[in-house]
């Protein structure tokens, strides 16, 4: 983590002492004590959630936790990527990680949608109870405060019907496909960068899938001939479009 995220309320729990804080979060305390080797005196990175960035200066340690002083929040987090990524419900061994490089890369919104490859026990999973954990660590891993938008849709055909046609009003989509007749890379440079990437889980989009998209207003690109893990493809997706 680059930076140690507040709680949005901090202030309103410490009343008396406004410019200080303590930080009991287990894997934060860890994090300073064993990465980070901080010591009292120290000055640490970082910010509240919803809120600005800034330091803070140890004053004590002990078993309460690491208490801070002399907070300064004073810059703006920032600026998300105009982008929407539509992601086939993945693995759950595979989803932390997703979550964490997508807030960290600065995704606005992120829907996490079933698809003919998602298996149904996908949706079972006891880690789509944690995504707020996950945004949580993305966020300290990219020094932001702003958490993307994530959205669970458990029906493929109402949501591309009914929901993404009034994306699509006002913004551009691009499917991730091997066999699209232009790469990424080629689409980006010839139109504007697209607002909305549609990824499939391992194995892609079927057929069905592509064409109802496709007749929504959505494009296909490549990655080119080589076929991407779906974290690999998230990854090369929206690094292309970080300024």
């Amino acid at each position: 983590m680059n930076c140690l995220l507040l709680p949005k309320d901090w202030q309103i729990n410490n009343k008396a002492d406004i410019d200080k804080a303590v930080i009991t979060n287990k894997e934060q305390v860890t994090h300073v004590q064993q990465v980070l080797k901080a010591q009292i005196g120290d000055t640490l990175k970082i910010g509240q959630q919803e809120g600005k960035l800034g330091t803070a200066i140890i004053q004590k340690i002990d078993a309460d936790g690491i208490h801070l002083s002399s907070i300064c929040l004073t810059d703006p987090p920032p600026v998300k990527l105009d982008l929407t990524v539509i992601l086939a419900l993945p693995r759950p061994k595979v989803l932390r990680r997703l979550i964490m490089d997508m807030t960290a890369i600065g995704v606005s919104r992120i829907v996490l949608l079933n698809s003919a490859r998602s298996q149904k026990s996908y949706w079972q999973s006891p880690l789509l109870d944690r995504l707020d954990e996950f945004v949580f660590e993305g966020l300290q891993q990219g020094v932001d405060t702003i958490a993307p938008t994530i959205l669970l849709r458990k029906r493929f055909k109402p949501f591309v019907e009914d929901e993404l046609p009034q994306w699509l009003s006002n913004q551009t989509a691009v499917i991730a496909h091997p066999s699209a007749p232009q790469s990424f890379v080629q689409y980006i440079k010839n139109q504007d960068q697209p607002q909305i990437i549609c990824i499939g889980a391992e194995g892609g989009w079927v057929d069905y899938e592509i064409e109802l998209m496709q007749a929504q207003g959505c494009m296909t690109a490549s990655l080119g001939k080589r076929i991407l893990r779906t974290e690999a493809a998230v990854n090369v997706l929206c690094g292309q479009l970080i300024s």
